[in-house]
């Protein structure tokens, strides 16, 4: 079995995965891994699982030495880290591939490979990211938007007597109260942002048809009443990582043996 890291501000991702796909997932907060903290919660996800090998991705720098060395120690395997240089499965067509989301480029390797190209992805994290897959098969780039928690937690912090509010579906679009106001505000004022923001994209792509995958913690939530979305899978970022793993350890093909004279 694989373990797989997708480390980001807030919660680090696990995954245990096969060669069929990431068969378990949880969350630890990311910020354990400064504390020691994560090493315990891993070993108890992953149990008496025999590990094979890791791959990670990272949006905190500080994060990563420490979950490459607790792959080694724990279970002694390297730790394939995806950058631009490590990457497989799909090209780059971008001016700084070093400035780009190291779990961008995991969510878009998974979607060339289930969904071909051109293709999105929508990741609704802590910021929500649009990344695109050309029809060359290549990463070219994307957006970058406020999350949608985010966003409600922004208008709680900065105001006076605007509450914090759990994001759920909303029973109207007249809001009867402070907090159903809010919420029709980012659920519905969210889905506004992403439809036209994906019909900008079909326009810029000159194609009627494109795929869009969801993932991330509201993608479900979000992608409900959004037919242009196509696919929710929460696991797109691990699978990224699972598939950039298996393309670094496939068996090289046989040298063609030289004709006989």
């Amino acid at each position: 079995m694989l373990l797989l890291f997708d480390i980001g501000n807030t919660h680090t991702h696990l995954g245990l995965a096969d060669a069929q796909g990431v068969q378990r997932q949880t969350n630890v907060p990311t910020a354990l891994w400064q504390t020691g903290g994560a090493a315990a919660r891993i070993r108890r996800f992953a149990g008496r699982t025999a590990i094979d090998g890791a791959a990670l991705c990272s949006v905190v720098p500080a994060a990563t030495p420490a979950a490459v060395a607790f792959a080694q120690t724990a279970y002694s395997v390297p730790a394939l880290e995806l950058t631009p240089r490590t990457i497989r499965g799909v090209g780059i067509n971008y001016p700084k591939p070093h400035s780009i989301g190291p779990d961008r480029l995991a969510n878009a390797i998974a979607l060339h490979h289930h969904h071909g190209a051109p293709a999105l992805a929508v990741d609704f994290g802590t910021a929500v990211t649009f990344d695109v897959v050309d029809a060359h098969g290549d990463y070219i780039g994307g957006i970058i938007a406020p999350g949608l928690s985010a966003m409600t937690d922004y208008l709680h912090e900065k105001t006076a007597l605007l509450p914090r509010v759990r994001i759920q579906e909303p029973v109207s679009v007249i809001g009867k109260s402070t907090r159903e106001a809010m919420l029709i505000g980012a659920v519905h004022g969210y889905r506004g942002l992403v439809r036209e923001l994906i019909r900008e994209l079909k326009a810029e792509l000159h194609c009627r048809r494109l795929p869009v995958v969801a993932t991330g913690g509201c993608a479900a939530l979000l992608a409900d009443r959004l037919p242009e979305i196509t696919a929710v899978e929460p696991n797109l970022t691990l699978e990224g990582l699972r598939l950039v793993w298996h393309a670094h350890h496939a068996p090289k093909p046989a040298a063609p043996k030289a004709p006989l004279r």
